[in-house]
């Protein structure tokens, strides 16, 4: 889990630097060629071979990579938009958007305590989006679409994983969103990085890679209701990178509201335990 907090970190930073030059889909591009070029070598050089990109369900991968395309596009777009304690704050909600799309997607019964959970979320986002207060600008609603993608990139995963391994699904997720990203962004205008950027570029197709890494080996050596609370500790890490590089304000109402999300989230965690 130090893994996948320092990759998502090193990921928000590198993606505020190369959006210098770059748009998203641009961004999306580079960050999925790096992370096939990487995987198709590892599955290459392996004993089985390429016949572990083999999938008997392709439709499912291209429902989660479309999901997960845009949802990593609204949260680089967020970076940009909004402080990064308020976008992170705000991607916590993914749980309980589960929560809400489980009974349509995974015919789990929407209990009582589940709406709970749902209606303290929706609290917590409130402090954190603070309308009234502030404009509810892009920023916000692309934070809380991100959540929701990863939210259903998160249950069409768990359908796939009953039938194809980590590197199956790293390798139909790193092709397809390299096709997504060049496609989009030759439709817009393709832009080439500069030198500067190259740094950049590699850390992000890099801690892609590694995050994903990192979060799945986590749920390998222990159950998720002990690796889920330790992302949260994302939220305070992010805030002080925020701070000290960008000058973004340590707001109060942000760490309040993310706190209210994180006791929904451990409210549902409870309820799957008992």
């Amino acid at each position: 889990m130090c893994g996948a907090i320092a990759s998502f970190s090193l990921m928000a930073v590198s993606g505020r630097a190369v959006q210098a030059e770059l748009n998203t889909f641009e961004l999306m591009f580079w960050r999925s060629l790096i992370g096939f070029v990487i995987v198709l070598c590892v599955v290459a050089t392996s004993p089985r071979g390429l016949a572990q990109a083999a999938t008997r369900v392709p439709g499912l991968h291209v429902a989660r990579n479309l999901f997960h395309f845009a949802g990593q596009n609204l949260w680089f777009y967020g970076i940009m938009a909004i402080p990064m304690a308020q976008l992170v704050a705000l991607e916590f909600t993914l749980p309980i958007w589960v929560v809400l799309l489980a009974p349509l997607l995974l015919g789990e019964a929407l209990t009582r305590r589940k709406l709970l959970v749902a209606v303290i979320g929706f609290l917590g986002v409130l402090l954190v989006a603070q309308p009234g207060v502030q404009p509810v600008s892009l920023g916000h609603l692309a934070g809380l679409g991100a959540a929701l993608a990863f939210a259903l990139n998160m249950m069409l995963t768990k359908r796939i994983m009953r039938h194809d391994g980590v590197l199956c699904v790293l390798f139909w997720m790193t092709l397809s969103q390299t096709v997504f990203g060049l496609g989009l962004a030759l439709a817009w205008g393709f832009t080439w990085p500069s030198l500067s950027l190259t740094p950049w570029v590699l850390i992000i197709g890099l801690t892609g890679l590694s995050a994903h890494f990192s979060l799945t080996s986590a749920l390998g050596h222990a159950p998720a209701s002990i690796v889920a609370p330790m992302e949260f500790a994302r939220l305070p890490i992010i805030a002080m990178i925020g701070f000290w590089l960008y000058a973004e304000a340590l707001d109060p109402l942000v760490f309040l509201g993310a706190a209210i999300i994180v006791s929904a989230n451990s409210l549902n965690l409870r309820r799957q335990r008992a």
